[in-house]
């Protein structure tokens, strides 16, 4: 499957409609994004039944900056609209297919308690500041 170009126009939308969603955030003039790249969309074509997007940093800075991205490439992975991993750096095959599997296993009803819990406590702790 060929990987989605993710821009601020279509970010939200694509990431909404979609319950598994992989993100390389990259730019042209980084070796290890080149490195990476290859990696990434041979990892596309094993998974034909998730999404494989891309952010060009560059192109997408407004992107970039929303997600704290601080080093490319990182990779983000989103199920039902909850980032559940975030790395940078370019991952080795047996890595990413190591993460993909990981991402797959996951109980996301536990994944929305869990979020909801840090939510409440978060908002308790700013209430008592």
């Amino acid at each position: 499957m060929a990987t989605v170009e993710l821009t601020k126009e279509n970010f939200d939308q694509t990431v909404s409609e979609n319950d598994f969603i992989l993100i390389d955030f990259w730019a042209s003039w980084c070796g290890p994004c080149r490195q990476f790249a290859p990696v990434y969309d041979a990892a596309s074509e094993r998974h034909d039944d998730l999404v494989f997007a891309k952010v060009d940093t560059e192109a997408q800075q407004e992107l970039a900056a929303a997600f704290e991205i601080r080093s490319i490439p990182t990779l983000m992975i989103v199920r039902d609209n909850v980032a559940v991993f975030s790395q940078p750096g370019a991952l080795p095959e047996t890595a990413l297919e190591d993460v993909i599997g990981q991402a797959r296993a996951l109980d996301m009803d536990e994944v929305r308690k869990s979020v909801a819990e840090a939510d409440a406590n978060n908002a308790s702790g700013a209430a008592e500041a």
